[in-house]
């Protein structure tokens, strides 16, 4: 990432014997990869069909993920340090595509991954990220502050053939009490228990399917929340509902 959290540092107090053949590591690569059901995301020019019956574009995929952690078969938790743990993907930007994430990880069958989709505490305060293209996530102080946690821009069409901008923006939102933070954790089972094996670099894929934003458990009807929903409380938190079901690893 071009920007760098003004968090303190977390200094890993970890001896040589870390590194010894006793205690072998490897290392991770995220990928992130985005579908419309079965098929890869055509930005632009493809129209799609949601569980509500709208025609719908993309234009613009961002979003944060924070907290990574791998939980082994064998009960240990290993929690991601590097970039405090916070990766930023943009869709039209290949490079954060891909994280070569650079913790040694300890050699072991890992069985799921899990992290943040947003951010929590002071990794989302206002003017933690002073760098595009985070700060471009800037989220309103006035609702909050701190930063989107997600961006999806594209077009539907309403009920009359209309073509409309739309806007799906979450983050922090008033509530009945304060600010309601949309953030949500993903916990997800990892292919054949994917091992990390020492001196190795083991590949994940986070695939995020769109269509299921607007599916399981709520029916996300553009007719009825129009383009714009940073101040819609009920349609950010279908949104929050549905996104635990929108992200497979591979």
């Amino acid at each position: 990432m071009n920007g760098k959290l003004f968090l303190p540092s977390i200094i890993l107090l970890t001896g040589l014997a870390a590194f010894s053949c006793q205690n072998p590591t490897g290392q991770i690569t995220l990928h992130f990869s985005f579908l419309v059901d079965e098929a890869p995301l055509l930005l632009d020019s493809a129209k799609y069909r949601n569980a509500a019956g709208n025609h719908y574009d993309v234009t613009d995929v961002q979003f944060f993920i924070s907290k990574i952690k791998l939980m082994s078969t064998s009960g240990e938790t290993v929690e991601v340090v590097d970039h405090q743990g916070v990766h930023y993907t943009d869709v039209r930007m290949p490079g954060t595509l891909e994280w070569d994430i650079a913790d040694a990880i300890p050699a072991d069958d890992y069985a799921y991954i899990t992290f943040v989709f947003g951010l929590e505490g002071a990794q989302n305060a206002t003017g933690a990220f002073p760098n595009p293209p985070e700060n471009n996530m800037s989220w309103p102080g006035p609702l909050g502050g701190g930063y989107h946690y997600m961006k999806i821009n594209g077009h539907w069409w309403d009920e009359s053939g209309n073509r409309n901008p739309f806007n799906l923006h979450t983050g922090k939102i008033t509530g009945e009490n304060g600010f309601d933070d949309n953030n949500f954790t993903v916990t997800l089972p990892l292919p054949d228990r994917c091992p990390i094996v020492k001196d190795c670099t083991t590949h994940i894929t986070l695939q995020m399917n769109i269509n299921n934003w607007f599916s399981n458990p709520h029916v996300f009807n553009f007719n009825e929340f129009g383009g714009s929903i940073m101040q819609n409380r009920e349609a950010q938190l279908i949104l929050k509902a549905n996104g635990h079901n929108v992200f497979s690893a591979k």
